[in-house]
């Protein structure tokens, strides 16, 4: 059976993470939501799976390649050109990129599913599938019922009594929302579909080829199912993923590593003395990490591999992905730690460099300033008066 991962976009909304990670890359605790995404896939008899890609590419060719260490078989789709010897992503969108497969090379030619590769689901793919074939469909969103206060968010299906798909919402208010039904992202199709996409040209599924469907009276359904979704679309997304796995309530993620003390998880060769380090789970600490005596970690916290927290650093609900160096007093609260950037859980973010701070949050590889920077240290200070840093 065949599938196809959406995983073209320049994930603008989590930046500073795709900056130099792309969004299908980014990890659940130490795993790319990609890769999730395929083990589902595979679990319900999909196996060949084509992938669109564009910005940063490589680095998902790089790490899936052709499937085969997954138990599939992935094949890519790469939409932009070379200019200078650099990779340049010219994405064609949801619908563009499905078409550009198609026009290569007829590869979809039965019944098939799109997912987008940015969001951890649990979804039953065979019922999904069954209720497709048996409506007669063309083309099934796969719904999801949120709670009223919370449609501003999505995207709002509305059907009629069949299930057949009447019209969109983008992002209604909560009083001209008429559906608490969202688009999450995950389709399937009938290789009809693909004749009224437009081949060379940039097309979005929802914004343009859905529209299409209804003003055609096509046989166009949604279902609302009751699954697992973690849509990763923006940093505070990833925030509450992280912190769902840690505490459980993410339960298709396992948290990785040896439980050393209750809630407490390590990856290899961790370099901690228990008894010396203030510790509250839930809490993942990746393989070479040191924690130094005297540092204080309480959760939800993720320390990525080959991190370093000094003497007294304080890591509260917070993320610090891999190579990063807290020094001597930092006190991150609510915050995520992602090479030279500090973000908070609302998404806005500090370079850390630029701020001349590069001496509280540094990379572990690089040498450690001798002197603090004067206007560096009256920064710091500020920050910590408002608690903030």
């Amino acid at each position: 059976m065949k599938a196809m991962i959406l995983a073209a976009g320049k994930g603008t909304r989590v930046r500073p993470i795709t900056y130099t990670t792309p969004k299908p890359m980014i990890p659940i605790l130490q795993k790319p939501v990609m890769e999730f995404l395929v083990e589902l896939l595979r679990q319900h008899g999909f196996n060949q799976i084509m992938v669109n890609v564009s910005h940063l590419a490589n680095e998902i060719e790089n790490y899936f390649r052709d499937g085969q260490r997954f138990g599939v078989e992935i094949g890519y789709s790469f939409e932009g050109r070379i200019v200078d010897g650099e990779l340049v992503g010219e994405a064609l969108g949801s619908a563009g990129g499905m078409k550009r497969i198609q026009d290569f090379n007829p590869f979809f030619d039965d019944t098939f599913v799109v997912l987008c590769g940015d969001a951890l689901i649990d979804l039953d793919l065979t019922e999904a599938v069954r209720w497709h074939k048996e409506k007669g469909s063309i083309a099934t969103i796969v719904m999801k019922s949120v709670p009223r206060e919370e449609v501003s968010s999505y995207g709002v299906i509305v059907t009629d009594e069949t299930g057949r798909v009447k019209q969109f919402q983008e992002k209604p208010s909560v009083e001209e929302a008429m559906s608490t039904d969202i688009n999450t992202g995950i389709y399937i199709f009938e290789p009809e579909v693909l004749n009224y996409i437009p081949s060379g040209k940039e097309y979005d599924i929802g914004g343009e080829l859905f529209p299409q469907l209804v003003e055609m009276g096509a046989p166009f359904y949604g279902i609302a199912m009751d699954f697992q979704w973690v849509d990763i679309g923006k940093v505070p997304d990833y925030w509450r993923a992280i912190r769902g796995v840690l505490t459980g309530e993410i339960q298709n993620v396992s948290i990785p590593g040896k439980e050393v003390i209750p809630g407490v998880y390590t990856g290899l060769n961790v370099s901690v003395n228990l008894d010396k380090v203030d510790i509250k789970g839930p809490v993942y600490i990746g393989a070479m990490t040191q924690i130094e005596d005297g540092a204080k970690i309480i959760g939800p916290s993720m320390i990525g591999p080959s991190c370093r927290i000094c003497s007294g650093a304080t890591v509260e609900n917070s993320v610090i992905f891999e190579y990063s160096r807290l020094g001597p007093g930092v006190r991150l609260v609510d915050k995520l730690v992602f090479g030279r950037y500090c973000v908070d859980k609302t998404g806005a973010s500090i370079d850390v460099q630029a701020a001349a701070l590069d001496w509280l949050i540094t990379d572990t590889r690089q040498a450690i300033p001798v002197n603090t920077p004067e206007e560096g240290r009256a920064i710091a200070e500020l920050l910590e008066s408002e608690g903030r840093p």
